[in-house]
């Protein structure tokens, strides 16, 4: 009896675990890490805010933990599309397409995600999904490459340069004050096609022949 009552205190601890950090994600999305108070989060659970400390010791522990599961959810969407058929270029500007296409989405988050000023420990999980997109796009470097597609470049610097190129490009538009009603739709077309060309240059991919490839039959 006493091993069950254990179990179900710690799947109860387990279930509350995830409903705040549900509803941390939920702040973080529609105000950036700025919004994420420990007092607003226990109102918004619907808890003592004490009880938030027997979960994470501070709030800097629990961005990090929301960063992390924001970020892999776009590692994870990244993936998907870097690996799916198709050649490396077309692959290659699919991934900037949809990472593009993603933060307009949710450019609160994306913000947040990219540049907003946080805590160290959050600093550091920016660090390390970093080098997982580059990982990414490392390995289909490799592929262009290997399929003549690419030209010839030391694989982790150019994927490395490819993720700060296509984070630097976004903070401006996705920043706070640039959002409203003038970033709109086309302006994610804009943002878009100029990234997925900077980046299809800077890895000597041949636009021509992906253009022609992408024109619609008539």
């Amino acid at each position: 009896m006493a091993y069950r009552t254990t179990a179900t205190r710690i799947d109860r601890d387990q279930a509350l675990r995830e409903r705040i950090l549900e509803q941390a994600l939920a702040r973080v999305i529609a105000g950036g890490f700025a919004a994420l108070t420990m007092q607003a989060l226990a109102d918004d659970v619907g808890i003592a805010t004490g009880s938030l400390y027997r979960h994470f010791s501070n709030k800097g522990e629990l961005a990090a933990e929301v960063f992390a599961r924001a970020s892999q959810r776009e590692v994870d969407a990244l993936a998907a599309t870097l690996h799916a058929p198709g050649s490396p270029s077309q692959r290659l500007a699919a991934g900037v397409q949809q990472f593009a296409a993603r933060a307009w989405h949710s450019r609160r988050l994306a913000y947040a995600l990219i540049a907003e000023p946080v805590e160290p420990q959050v600093d550091e999980q920016r660090l390390i999904y970093r080098r997982a997109y580059a990982e990414l796009f490392s390995g289909l470097l490799a592929e262009g490459m290997a399929a003549g597609q690419f030209a010839r470049l030391p694989l982790a610097l150019t994927a490395a340069c490819l993720v700060g190129a296509i984070a630097e490009a976004l903070v401006g538009p996705l920043a706070p004050a640039a959002q409203g009603p003038q970033a709109d739709s086309a302006q994610l077309a804009a943002v878009s096609l100029a990234l997925e060309h900077f980046c299809l240059r800077a890895v000597g991919a041949d636009l021509a022949t992906l253009d022609a490839r992408r024109t619609p039959e008539s």
